[in-house]
């Protein structure tokens, strides 16, 4: 993996020159409003405290004085303005403790973690005692919304720029692709939720739109995307980690099967498969490691880094680690008793993804200890990273979004929902076999091709391979079995409310009636 892209003095140097992601921290703009002139971080925050009720705004001192007038004039604009998108998927309410609550915490794979008393917001996603007034939604709604905001200012600003043409499509499909991520969480989370696709709309309050509605927008924005980004194989080592073709084939992949449209979910994810771009990196425990990053399997994953001055890592890792000696992390997200017993015997993914105390870190620099101030302590191991740079809040670990394997296994199941059971069986057979590695006992083949079996092996399949990854929540909630797993467990699950996380009552206070409330809460 080329270190030179990371190197902090680069990144300090010249933001305008490092089009890397890791380094796009630095590529952010400190703007200084002007005299009758809208700065960027003034329109986006007056922008978010109008749409959504965002009501503190952080001073920071200027470095660059842009205004909407001076900037998006020039390529290294454009450049900077995407990058600062790139920049939002690293923020706490974006993909750290909130989202964290919100995919993993909520469903069967984990608890809270920590101790009862330590962020009861997330014991309340946990017990399913959450109310419109818990601040997880309100989190994401906000920092999401951000992201989209930035998109849509590079979306409508950079076709407008005079440069090279081929880096201009590039860099709108690159924003188009970042929007249909936001807004997917989001209306899986939220169901109907404000579609937001320029800057500064003409009227400021903005009532939902229709799920069907905003799903056509994310197909659309992906459709897009793929057309005129690159292959994996046609950026150079300062750009890995950029948005591409085949991350948004995959995505419109994903996309499909949620919406339960099987045949293009196959098709979408076959394409990406065919495109001999991707494959299964070989060792599952070394690829979530630093030298597992950006592998062949790595469809596409938020870049971090610990660069000494900060500003490059996230605390996704933090929030995750060990709590106590030797990793000094919060310890939330502990894997559920309910995961540890999904594993078929012997399936080393269980040991590469939970970490137990007394057990080795992953590294091999010391052993996890017992916190007495935590019971029944364990942790995401897909998560841990050796203490970076400037303490754990800076952490480096990337964040995987979409892997191969999430293609290999989607192609699986919608092949088996459109009566091609014998190709779903080759995908599904693909990912056991790196699984079990060398071994020629532990996970055999599955060689049923009885539909309804076979849609089992491969939900099992898709639990124990993508665990701790975020995903299980929106399996369950697309497959209609929340309520059914979830009161299996003795949660407080209610049929046609948890399916859906409520509006935040903030948003719903704010909005002169524009906002309405999801069932039951």
């Amino acid at each position: 993996m080329p270190q030179g892209r990371y190197a902090a003095p680069f990144a300090i140097r010249s933001p305008l020159r490092g089009k890397g992601l890791r380094s796009a921290h630095t590529a952010i703009p400190a703007i200084q409003p002007t005299t009758m002139k809208k700065s960027l971080i003034f329109i986006a925050t007056l922008a978010l405290a109008t749409f959504f009720g965002c009501q503190e705004v952080l001073e920071r001192e200027p470095k660059v004085d842009f205004t909407l007038e001076n900037f998006f004039k020039t390529e290294e604009h454009a450049i900077l303005a995407t990058n600062a998108v790139y920049s939002q998927l690293r923020n706490w309410e974006v993909h750290v403790f909130s989202y964290i609550g919100m995919t993993d915490i909520i469903s069967d794979d984990s608890d809270k973690g920590s101790f009862p008393a330590d962020a009861f917001f997330l014991q309340e996603l946990d017990e399913f005692t959450f109310t419109p007034s818990n601040i997880a939604p309100l989190s994401v709604w906000n920092g999401y919304y951000t992201g989209i905001f930035r998109a849509n200012l590079a979306i409508a600003n950079i076709p407008d720029i005079e440069m090279d043409e081929a880096l201009r499509n590039r860099l709108v499909g690159e924003n188009r692709f970042l929007r249909a991520y936001f807004y997917f969480n989001l209306v899986r989370w939220f169901g109907d939720v404000p579609l937001i696709t320029e800057p500064f709309p003409e009227e400021f309050i903005i009532p939902r739109s229709p799920t069907s509605e905003v799903y056509a927008q994310i197909i659309a924005d992906l459709e897009a995307a793929a057309a005129v980004l690159p292959k994996r194989s046609a950026y150079g080592a300062a750009d890995v980690g950029r948005a591409t073709s085949g991350a948004a084939l995959g995505m419109l992949a994903k996309v499909y099967l949620t919406l339960g449209d099987f045949e293009n979910a196959a098709d979408y994810a076959e394409e990406v498969i065919l495109s001999q771009e991707y494959d299964l990196y070989p060792s599952y425990a070394e690829l979530f490691s630093r030298a597992g990053e950006n592998s062949r399997e790595s469809v596409f994953e938020i870049q971090a880094t610990d660069f000494a001055e900060g500003g490059g890592g996230t605390q996704y890792n933090e929030v995750q680690g060990v709590r106590g000696t030797p990793n000094l992390g919060w310890g939330f997200n502990r894997p559920s008793d309910d995961l540890v017993g999904a594993y078929e015997p012997g399936d080393p993914r269980r040991e590469a993804t939970i970490l137990y105390v007394g057990e080795v870190l992953p590294d091999g620099s010391a052993i996890v200890e017992d916190n007495p101030a935590v019971i029944g302590e364990r942790y995401n191991q897909k998560a841990w990273v050796p203490e970076p740079l400037g303490g754990n809040g800076n952490g480096p670990g990337n964040i995987r979004v979409l892997r191969f394997a999430d293609i290999l296994l989607i192609a699986a199941e919608a092949l088996n929902e459109t009566d091609q059971t014998g190709q779903a069986l080759v995908y599904l057979n693909r990912v056991r076999a790196r699984a079990r590695g060398n071994s020629t006992t532990l996970l055999p083949n599955v060689t049923t091709t009885d539909p309804a079996l076979l849609r089992e092996r491969i939900w099992r399949e898709r639990r124990v391979e993508l665990a701790m990854e975020q995903h299980r929540w929106f399996d369950l909630v697309r497959q209609g079995r929340a309520a059914s797993v979830m009161q299996a467990l003795g949660k407080n699950f209610v049929v046609n409310q948890h399916e859906l996380f409520p509006i935040p009552q903030q948003e719903i206070d704010l909005s002169a009636g524009a906002l309405s409330q999801n069932q039951g809460w």
